[in-house]
């Protein structure tokens, strides 16, 4: 399971809009790569590969792949903005060690 703040819900709403997906969803994953060795994934989508687990929140859905899902049950995604910078913000209960921008991680 994960779960997603109001503010990262009106955001992801924003996105999907913005892009016209508003039928589709975020897709969440996890790749090789970054400063601590995995970095997160997040894209607007038009719609779930067969596969994929997907959660949906106040309308809007997520998509995770079954091997990323590992690594992302249990996290809470969300949205802060503040003057230095703004964006989504991961907390993973499954990450040992992060970087100092967010968005990699050591599992």
């Amino acid at each position: 399971m994960i779960h997603v703040t109001s503010k990262a819900v009106e955001k992801i709403r924003q996105t999907l809009a913005r892009e016209g997906l508003a039928e589709g969803g975020l897709r969440l994953g996890v790749q090789g790569g970054g400063c601590s060795g995995m970095s997160y994934l997040i894209r607007p989508e038009a719609q779930p590969r067969a596969n994929d687990h997907v959660f949906e929140f106040d309308g809007v859905r997520i998509f995770v792949d079954p091997k990323s899902m590992n690594y992302l049950a249990g996290l809470t995604l969300d949205y802060q903005e503040s003057l230095m910078r703004s964006g989504f913000v991961f907390q993973n209960p499954n990450a040992r060690k992060s970087c100092g921008c967010g968005t990699s991680f050591t599992v």
